[in-house]
């Protein structure tokens, strides 16, 4: 009785807490989702006092406000600022599939990459194998800001500055994906590539026909992450491409959008389908991904 009694306490108090939780974190998701339905005017009525009457247009300085009122129901729905969006605000298009080409062959290679690597490193029995695993991790536990340079460097004297190889190269060869899929790998077991090698199967008959089938979920989860990390990446771009015109979304987004609140929601909506579509798709193959390679938060 005692323990049932503490465990529907312990339920007591996480579910507020969890509660509290969700609340905050999609708050600004729900305000953003919402207010993309706003018109302009409506939204200068209610967040006037951020940003100034003089960004709304004349349609906005027509209602200014004296201070912030949160609202999540739009009075009288629209689509303008998407229509605005998508066929006034033709460089949001442009920047949009600028973050596909960057994103798309990072994860293509980095998906090989780490494949082929998570299975020479969790089952070729190689000479240093597990010290040259370790010094491979090293430049994934180092920061971002310390690599930068030596990846400027590089990038300038291969010329490939102001390119998308500048960026695409390294995020291929990220050791995150070769970790991730390396601890997923050493949970196949040995006595499925024992036998597939008493069949007389070489390396690539067992990779193709044993390995990849069994490291879908994982290859699912590094998809779905890495994803999710190139696609909001903004560092790389700003110093890698100095033409604005070449920049991904996620760098240019507030200067499309400069003094037009309603469309820089719509935009905002618009940039984060993508990722909301692909981790509501994918959340099975994320979990168990994660779950099977040993990764715990």
């Amino acid at each position: 009785m005692r323990r049932f009694a503490t465990g529907r306490l312990v339920v007591a108090v996480k579910l507020p807490l969890l509660v509290l939780l969700a609340a905050v974190s999609l708050f600004p998701v729900v305000l953003t989702v919402t207010n993309a339905f706003m018109s302009e005017r409506e939204i200068a009525h209610h967040f006037g006092a951020l940003a100034g009457s003089s960004s709304g247009g004349e349609e906005a300085a027509a209602m200014p406000t004296e201070r912030v009122s949160i609202r999540f129901v739009p009075e009288r729905a629209t689509l303008r600022p998407f229509g605005d969006l998508l066929i006034y605000q033709s460089k949001f298009l442009n920047l949009f599939w600028n973050s596909v080409r960057l994103t798309l062959p990072i994860l293509i290679g980095q998906t090989a990459i780490g494949t082929l690597a998570a299975y020479a490193f969790a089952k070729l029995r190689l000479p240093g194998r597990d010290r040259l695993f370790f010094l491979y991790l090293l430049t994934m536990m180092m920061p971002f800001q310390v690599t930068l340079v030596p990846n400027y460097i590089v990038a300038d004297k291969l010329g490939l500055l102001n390119s998308y190889g500048a960026i695409v190269w390294p995020g291929i060869f990220a050791a995150f994906g070769v970790f991730l899929m390396r601890q997923f790998a050493a949970g196949v077991p040995d006595a499925y590539l024992e036998a597939a090698r008493m069949d007389g199967a070489g390396h690539f008959r067992i990779f193709r026909h044993i390995m990849l089938p069994l490291l879908k979920p994982g290859m699912m989860a590094l998809l779905l992450l890495a994803f999710a990390d190139n696609w909001n990446m903004v560092e790389q771009p700003l110093l890698f491409l100095t033409e604005p015109f070449r920049q991904p979304l996620s760098v240019y987004l507030a200067r499309i959008t400069e003094g037009e609140r309603g469309v820089a929601f719509a935009a905002s909506v618009l940039y984060m389908t993508p990722i909301v579509l692909l981790f509501l798709y994918g959340e099975e193959y994320l979990v168990e991904g994660i779950q099977r390679s040993g990764i715990k938060g």
